[in-house]
């Protein structure tokens, strides 16, 4: 028919507080999906992610498909002292180097960053990325990603090195987990993304 168009099959949005809150449920499946996670882990997650939206900062974007049905979602927030991770990266910091980094001041902590398995691979990591960080003020981007090593690195490590990030911590352990995590940071503003041909 003349004059009608098809939704978009994807489409970016950003979040409000109450509409993340709404779509709660959605985006704690794709986490534990995602992340290979059982399913009860997104009971428990689901109270530490509310706290978080009232944090200095917040902002929270997702991937929508054409019938309106989550595919990826990112948050975060402006870090600083106090914080549970902040604390936990300058506890590792200390560790390791004996000093606290410059990296510690002025970020923006890209807290959860995820997409449906089934989904990934066609870009929507980056567009999450790159929509989550063009709205902070912040001067650099700080996050902390499960170690995968070199053989082969995983999606989220491709899509981080791609967009310049840089190690700053290898090999923690956060406190309750044993896995080691990598955190990475860059500078921002992120470059143009880079088309090939």
């Amino acid at each position: 028919m003349e004059g009608v168009t098809a939704a978009p099959a994807r489409h970016l949005v950003e979040f409000s507080q109450v509409e993340f809150a709404d779509r709660l449920t959605e985006a704690l499946q794709i986490y534990v999906m995602a992340m290979g996670y059982p399913a009860s882990t997104a009971r428990h997650r689901r109270t530490l992610w509310l706290d978080h939206t009232g944090r200095p900062g917040w902002r929270a974007v997702g991937w929508l498909d054409e019938h309106g049905t989550l595919l990826g979602i990112a948050y975060g927030y402006t870090g600083g002292p106090g914080q549970w991770w902040f604390e936990e990266v300058r506890r590792g910091l200390l560790t390791t180097t004996g000093a606290p980094s410059l990296w510690m001041h002025d970020y923006f902590e890209l807290t959860e960053l995820h997409v449906l398995p089934q989904a990934q691979g066609g870009g929507l990591g980056e567009g999450l990325l790159r929509a989550l960080l063009a709205g902070t003020p912040r001067s650099r981007v700080l996050l902390s990603t499960p170690e995968y090593g070199p053989n082969p690195p995983g999606r989220a490590w491709r899509l981080y090195r791609r967009a310049g990030f840089r190690d700053v911590l290898r090999d923690h352990r956060f406190t309750g987990d044993a896995r080691p995590f990598a955190v990475l940071g860059r500078e921002l503003p992120l470059p143009p993304p880079h088309h090939s041909g």
